[in-house]
């Protein structure tokens, strides 16, 4: 399993709907994470997983749902096989379609940071944080992001 795993942290909401609601069914949440200080404006399906201002969930980010690390094809597997699915509430596959280098705060100082954008079917992720925790993700690759709500 471990290497099927690229990232994985717990974030806090800190707002959703930053530039206000657009879809419905659809927010837009603002999100930091507490181990390796990231931060994340992520699009939910709020009609299939609710979310509010106060929760706190553990958010993954998979190169496949096996749990021996076997690649797959992208295509759904029926077969009820025990997957990193079951582990989590909320799931969605998409492709890595930007990374981008974040320019430094200060005139230089402070640590680089990178901005790694998703795609899941026109819902969007943007993480940003140090290079080293996105270090597994890479411009056209196909990922799963998975969610679970903590506390």
């Amino acid at each position: 399993m471990g290497d099927s795993l690229l990232f994985e942290d717990i974030f806090t909401i800190g707002g959703l709907d930053p530039d206000g609601k657009k879809f419905d069914k659809v927010s837009r949440l603002v999100a930091h994470s507490e181990q390796f200080d990231m931060d994340l404006l992520l699009d939910v399906n709020i009609d299939v997983y609710p979310i509010k201002h106060t929760d706190k969930f553990t958010l993954a980010l998979a190169s496949t749902l096996s749990l021996d690390g076997t690649p797959d094809d992208g295509t759904f597997d029926q077969s009820r096989r025990k997957s990193l699915a079951d582990k989590y509430e909320y799931v969605m596959y998409g492709k890595v379609y930007k990374y981008a280098d974040v320019a430094r705060g200060g005139g230089g100082s402070g640590a680089a940071k990178v901005e790694v954008y998703v795609s899941f079917g026109g819902l969007l992720m943007c993480l940003k944080g140090e290079p080293s925790n996105l270090s597994s993700l890479q411009l056209d690759q196909r990922i799963y992001l998975l969610m679970r709500k903590v506390g």
